[in-house]
């Protein structure tokens, strides 16, 4: 599967080099023993530090991460090419096929559906990824919930099982219900908290349950609940950096400060 890059000097120099790092004799040990499954967590890593890279608006960063990230493809290629299965060409074709494919209105000028609402072609979107599953000859799952990928983080798979729940229908039209679950909840988990043996599965099962309903909250808010979680982490670790140099500059230690001057530290850092 071999195929000139010549077009692409940088890319080409980048698949040798993964090429090198994964020779049997010459290359790195680390590299040589990984496989499909032992790299996805860095893959997964390397998605989150793009998203934190992009965050802090730093475009160089951006760029060093991403490709970080765009190594994560090359070494899945290569793992792919030594298989004989893909090589990262195979890649960039079945994505560039998918991608006109799905886009009948904007590449195909003679489609009708140029016109569509969201809503229409969000539904032949749909229809087109039934009919390659059914060209793969892929076992169709009727459920509502079918094909929701499992590696989601949960904040995004959750929110992602609501919003395949509302368009039959299964959902509430307005935001009281919606808060009044997340108000159920917390007496859910407080009443698990509170019984003199607490049941540890159960107040787990419970803050399980309130979760999923802030992140309801949330997708009726029309707020990407992951996102909303990533910024508020930041602003928090922002904030906490703070009160330590606060506290440092009254001659004291995280350590020596009681909760009262600590959090006196918090409001003055809020206040401003």
């Amino acid at each position: 599967m071999s195929r000139d890059n010549t077009n692409n000097p940088h890319l080409s120099r980048l698949l040798k080099i993964m090429q090198h790092l994964r020779d049997p004799e010459n290359g790195c040990p680390w590299d040589q023993k990984q496989n499909f499954k032992s790299i996805v967590p860095h893959t997964i890593e390397e998605t989150y530090e793009v998203a934190d890279a992009i965050f802090n608006g730093n475009m160089h960063d951006i760029k060093d991460e991403l490709g970080d990230l765009l190594f994560q493809i090359v070494f899945y290629a290569q793992l792919g090419k030594e298989q004989g299965d893909f090589d990262f060409e195979d890649i960039a074709k079945a994505i560039s096929d998918k991608l006109i494919r799905r886009h009948p209105h904007v590449f195909d000028v003679s489609d009708e559906t140029a016109h569509k609402t969201d809503g229409e072609l969000n539904n032949q979107w749909e229809q087109i990824k039934a009919q390659e599953r059914a060209i793969k000859n892929q076992q169709p799952d009727t459920s509502t919930l079918a094909n929701i990928p499992q590696g989601m983080t949960p904040l995004l798979r959750a929110q992602k099982i609501q919003r395949k729940c509302a368009k039959v229908g299964f959902d509430w039209t307005e935001l009281p219900p919606v808060v009044a679950k997340i108000y159920e909840e917390i007496e859910e988990v407080l009443a698990e908290v509170n019984i003199s043996k607490p049941d540890q599965q159960a107040v787990e099962e419970e803050v399980g349950d309130l979760l999923f309903a802030v992140v309801n909250l949330a997708r009726h808010t029309s707020v990407n609940a992951e996102t909303a979680l990533i910024k508020a982490n930041r602003k928090f670790e922002k904030r906490f950096r703070l009160v330590e140099q606060l506290i440092e500059k009254q001659g004291l230690s995280m350590e020596s400060a009681n909760l009262q001057q600590m959090e006196a530290a918090w409001q003055q850092i809020k206040s401003r």
